[in-house]
């Protein structure tokens, strides 16, 4: 009965993050143009992370490219969503902040739950987290923490890249981004 319940979340969480992409609600969450090869994150200058301008694949962006795509979206664009399911209630509910720092919560449906914006500071401390989280080199699951009962699993889904795990196999590095974030629920 865990393992159907761990799969049925695990099915909803991915149902839940497909129906948010770009064909879905119409956010941005597709890997920066000009990024080169596959699991790269430009930088501002349009040059590859980890190398000098000029060198490594995707180095110049071709003229139909903006030079100005980054790891940091614009203020409307998604900067991280985060889907939550599980628990002793088993239930899913979704994190969306954009790049302003505004987000969203949403329920196992995608409807709207809630609303709200967070303080400058809040918004600098999520945006630390989330660089100190290296998605780039995070296995997509992660593995090998200790079985919580009734425990949550979480989606992840940031500069392009998506990680997940159970709530007792999350590093510390994605612990701090949960708790940056807004609260799953209200109340």
């Amino acid at each position: 009965m865990r393992t159907f319940r761990t799969v049925v979340a695990v099915l909803l969480g991915a149902v839940v993050l497909a129906g948010c992409g770009p064909s879905g609600s119409g956010g941005d969450d597709a890997p920066p143009k000009g990024s080169g090869a596959p699991g790269t994150i430009s930088t501002s200058a349009g040059t590859t992370a980890g190398t000098s301008p000029g060198t490594g694949p995707g180095a110049s962006p071709t003229p139909s490219e903006s030079p100005s795509t980054s790891a940091v979206p614009a203020p409307g664009e998604t900067l991280v969503r985060v889907t939550r399911s599980g628990g002793f209630a088993g239930e899913t509910h979704t994190l969306v902040v954009k790049g302003d720092g505004s987000w969203s919560r949403l329920d196992a449906k995608a409807k709207a739950e809630g609303t709200g914006k967070l303080s400058e500071r809040e918004l600098a401390a999520l945006r630390t987290v989330l660089r100190e989280a290296d998605f780039p080199g995070r296995p997509r699951i992660a593995t090998g923490g200790p079985k919580i009962y009734d425990g949550f699993f979480y989606a992840f889904a940031h500069g392009g890249y998506e990680v997940a795990g159970e709530q007792g196999s999350l590093p510390p590095e994605l612990v701090r981004v949960v708790e940056a974030l807004p609260a799953f629920t209200a109340g």
